[in-house]
């Protein structure tokens, strides 16, 4: 019994942050029912974000299949859809065709650019979307091309999270109104959001224009990665000047040199010096050293060693379903945790699941 148990989602497939989006709201104990079609060439053998889900095979080309996705979202609280602007209206499933039928629908868009303004028409992807709004300028080294971080910072921070908030919100209303409402969640809006805190940097005088020469970015060399001496990388974010101390202290750094920890002018000379030092140890030496450290140190693992690290297995981040290890679903709840049965999204018929939908309400 999750938090949203009870709760009916129907999914539109995607790539993307609505895969993603339907996971989380599967992880939390809705039912998530995801439109897709048969042998679909963009659905990959092994897919986490489906963990949880039933999949219904629809040809929307036809009639009768596209009458059963119609009732399928009548009975809905939450559609999520992320194509093009207009592409939900050609096959007939817009908002406004349920506006008489099931007034209360949540109905969740998901786009680039949004459902409006002069690119909204045009295709793009994640690092396009970061690309516009400022936030790929920001991440690099100084001499170098700007560095896309995957596609987290779009797709999944702008993207998932601002969809997955707007329709909550508009479920929470949905209990003063009684009535849905459309969700226009954007990435590029999402990702301007997340920017929020440059751009009072910015005005204080805090923030500079260009890449690698600010707090955040690598500029401050208490704040970086480095290699160790087996090759590996350990992070450092000692900004505040007890966490700095405590760095110096276990690092046996020269008190005379790096003294000057807030003086911009003298971070590249740090920098190499912090990097020489580093440099002496292993990875996994280093770590011990700042164990139970509030130098704010950590080892740069990878995605396996991830799984394996003591404080995400103390804390059970992760989870193998189906011989597939995974993220477990987060956040935790004290009284109606999350919880996953099955890692493959199980095959369905839209029959089966509208009777069984029309003996569960959502209180």
């Amino acid at each position: 019994m999750g938090t949203l148990t009870g709760l009916k989602v129907v999914e539109m497939s995607a790539i993307g942050p609505v895969p993603l989006a339907g996971m989380l709201l599967a992880d939390m104990g809705a039912e998530v029912v995801v439109l897709d079609k048969a042998n679909n060439p963009l659905q990959p053998p092994v897919d986490v974000t489906r963990r949880g889900k039933s999949v219904v095979e629809l040809n929307l080309k036809s009639e009768s299949n596209l009458q059963q996705a119609k009732t399928l979202i009548d009975q809905a609280d939450i559609l999520l859809e992320g194509f093009r602007p207009g592409v939900m209206e050609r096959l007939g499933l817009g908002p406004e065709t349920f506006t008489g039928t099931n007034p209360g629908l949540i109905y969740g868009r998901m786009t680039g650019w949004g459902q409006t303004g002069p690119r909204s028409h045009t295709a793009g992807h994640d690092i396009n979307y970061i690309a516009l709004t400022g936030a790929l300028y920001a991440m690099g080294r100084p001499t170098e091309s700007p560095v896309p971080p995957l596609n987290l910072v779009g797709d999944y921070g702008g993207g998932t999270m601002f969809l997955l908030m707007g329709v909550l919100a508009a479920l929470y209303e949905r209990h003063q109104s009684g009535q849905g409402q459309v969700v226009d969640a954007a990435i590029t809006e999402g990702t301007a959001n997340l920017m929020s805190l440059f751009y009072s940097l910015s005005k204080i005088g805090m923030w500079q224009n260009q890449r690698g020469v600010n707090l955040l970015d690598s500029g401050a060399h208490f704040y970086d990665t480095y290699e160790t001496a087996d090759g590996g990388y350990l992070s450092i974010g000692a900004i505040e000047p007890q966490f700095y101390a405590e760095l110096c202290e276990k690092m046996a750094l020269d008190p005379s040199d790096f003294k000057h920890q807030q003086d911009p002018r003298r971070w590249p000379e740090l920098k190499t010096k912090l990097a020489a030092v580093v440099a002496t140890k292993t990875r996994d030496e280093w770590s011990k050293i700042f164990a139970d450290s509030d130098a704010c140190v950590a080892p740069v693992l990878d995605f396996q060693e991830a799984t394996q690290d003591p404080h995400m297995r103390a804390r059970e981040a992760y989870l193998d379903l189906d011989g597939v290890t995974q993220p477990a679903p987060a956040p935790k709840f004290s009284r109606t945790p999350s919880q996953v049965t099955s890692g493959r999204a199980e095959r369905a018929l839209v029959d089966d699941i509208i009777e069984h939908w029309r003996d569960v309400r959502l209180s």
